[in-house]
């Protein structure tokens, strides 16, 4: 494996509204620009707000925690982050999950009730946010939007 493909692990410290509390997750990321200290988000994060895949970010060594620390984010890729939690129990994980890989959402089961979404760019989130709303509404779902992007945000306003 060369340098470029190996994956840097990037350190993320954010407050969590969720939980009332500092919490700590590990991203990986791959290498953009060495002088920089730039990395592109390689995982999609299950609590961190304001981040999404491929986003571009600075993030420096800190020799305290032992690795790369998480600076800024200098490029967003204009993805989003959706996190989900099932209400019932009766209607598997994966068939959620189905519904929304059918529009084009990657995702990430997170454990047996939880599971994380990604919105990549190019997708229309209107039809994303009309199947969590009808989800929601069916009381199948909950779900909250922590890093909702620019552009996906225009495409929900009236």
């Amino acid at each position: 494996m060369n340098e470029k493909e190996q994956g840097y692990k990037i350190i993320f410290r954010f407050y969590s509204d969720v939980f009332e509390r500092e919490m700590t997750e590990t991203l990986w990321a791959q290498k953009v620009e060495d002088a920089q200290d730039l990395y592109r988000v390689d995982s999609i994060p299950y609590y961190v707000p304001l981040i999404a895949t491929e986003d571009v970010v600075r993030a420096t060594y800190d020799a305290m925690e032992e690795g790369l620390l998480y600076k800024e984010t200098v490029q967003p890729s204009g993805n989003s982050t959706i996190q989900v939690i099932r209400q019932n129990e009766e209607t598997p994980l994966l068939d959620i999950r189905r519904k929304f890989a059918e529009l084009g959402c990657v995702s990430v089961e997170v454990n047996e009730d939880f599971f994380v979404l990604e919105v990549p760019l190019n997708i229309n989130y209107a039809v994303v946010k009309e199947l969590l709303d009808d989800l929601e509404t069916a009381e199948e779902i909950e779900y909250a939007e922590p890093s909702l992007s620019d552009v996906h945000r225009e495409q929900t306003s009236s």
